[in-house]
């Protein structure tokens, strides 16, 4: 007799993780969200340990189908965080398919990173591409995703835009990107966005103070579901006359543009 297959879940997390203070959960992400991923029993994460406090937060408003102890958490593999999903950096796209084994016998699993959209500016897509190889049903709920609400919130334009991910750590390196993204908002009018390690905030801010032209516009969205959120978009120029860098602890979605 064949067995039904489960269904892969996409379960958006709330924003504040690694922050200083926590929003209500229910504050941040619809019930019915919440409600099924308390039924799931089966995990694919990004990080076990934040997954843990994820659900432990989850089962203080909708208790959990089996107790913390006894959840199936399954964490990608370190390869998959530093090289990437796809095959980046010259290596073979990761094969998840092994990851959805409980599918196949019928379970429903639960895709989670530490914030937001799993497979959205996170690890993930390796595991989506492998439930639709094996044939599963992939459904994505509904929750924050930062970059979305960070450039619905700048002003810049929301009809053409495109995240770039990390720019790189080396200071020369980091300025002839910054130049090359600004050139393309400024010629195509795309909006660029990318994000950094929190504690990388400051020099990503002074590389961008010392590299855009005047007239480019700069929005920075901090913090966001959160009571303490910062959502500010302006010219260079006006941020050089009062400059207002991010923190070195909270994670910062930029974007420029014209």
């Amino acid at each position: 007799m064949n067995v039904k297959t489960g269904t892969l879940y996409l379960v958006p997390a709330p924003l504040d993780f690694g922050c200083d203070t926590q929003a209500p959960l229910q504050d941040a992400l619809p019930s019915a969200t919440l409600q099924t991923a308390a039924r799931l029993t089966h995990w694919v994460c990004e990080n076990a340990k934040s997954t843990r406090a994820y659900l432990k937060r989850i089962d203080a408003l909708h208790p959990l189908a089996a107790p913390l102890q006894q959840q199936q958490i399954t964490e990608l593999p370190r390869e998959v965080h530093k090289k990437g999903d796809h095959g980046d950096k010259g290596s073979a796209p990761f094969d998840a398919r092994p990851l959805l084994a409980a599918a196949l016998n019928g379970h429903d699993i639960g895709l989670v990173s530490e914030a937001g959209m799993p497979a959205v500016a996170d690890p993930g897509s390796s595991v989506v591409r492998a439930a639709h190889d094996l044939g599963l049903r992939v459904v994505p709920l509904v929750g924050p995703v930062s970059l979305l609400l960070a450039l619905a919130a700048s002003g810049l334009n929301g009809q053409n835009f495109a995240f770039v991910g990390y720019l790189p750590q080396d200071g020369q390196e980091r300025a002839q990107r910054i130049k090359e993204l600004e050139g393309i908002a400024l010629r195509t009018g795309q909006t660029q966005l990318f994000i950094e390690t929190p504690y990388r905030n400051p020099a990503l801010w002074q590389a961008l103070v010392q590299t855009l032209q005047p007239h480019t516009r700069l929005a920075l969205a901090s913090g966001l579901t959160l009571p303490d959120a910062r959502v500010q978009s302006q010219l260079m120029r006006q941020w050089k006359q009062q400059p207002a860098p991010p923190d070195n602890r909270t994670p910062v979605v930029f974007a420029l543009g014209r």
